[in-house]
């Protein structure tokens, strides 16, 4: 997956603020981007409303290079449809077809997973794994949320 570039993440940002009615916040550093608009797709979230839709394809982008730089490795695939997919966590790799550890689920229970707002047996009925290594619980929440590096 290519890594976001700053344009395309303040944009998110900014869209999410707007919808917030907070449009006059100072913008963050480039280096902060990430982390800010995962913090304006949470304050939706807990102003019980949705998201702008860029900000949430945004950040659940964001989560999944995030597990994928903590975790490299192509044993299991995970996928959040309609944004995106990564694959991660060392192992058996496979060369064709479905890989045989497949994890899916909505954008709103990934970014809540990989924030430690939910733990994975608390979405287990929102998520589709199969396979034998298909199970995150370990490796989430994601930095800088989590204890991994």
């Amino acid at each position: 997956m290519a890594r976001l570039r700053p344009e395309r993440l303040r944009a998110a940002l900014d869209e999410q603020l707007i919808a917030l009615g907070r449009a006059d916040e100072a913008p963050p550093p480039d280096a902060r981007l990430e982390d800010a608009l995962v913090a304006a797709v949470l304050a939706a979230y807990d102003a019980g409303e949705e998201p702008v839709r860029t900000a949430l394809r945004v950040t659940a982008r964001v989560l999944l290079e995030r597990l994928a730089t903590d975790f490299p490795g192509r044993s299991v695939e995970v996928r959040v449809p309609p944004y995106a997919a990564v694959q991660c966590v060392e192992g058996p790799r496979h060369t064709r077809g479905t890989p045989p550890n497949v994890i899916e689920t909505d954008a709103k229970t990934w970014i809540m997973l990989a924030t430690g707002r939910t733990t994975w047996d608390e979405a287990r009925d929102r998520i589709s794994a199969s396979g034998e290594r298909a199970d995150l619980s370990a490796r989430l929440p994601v930095r800088p949320y989590g204890s991994q590096p």
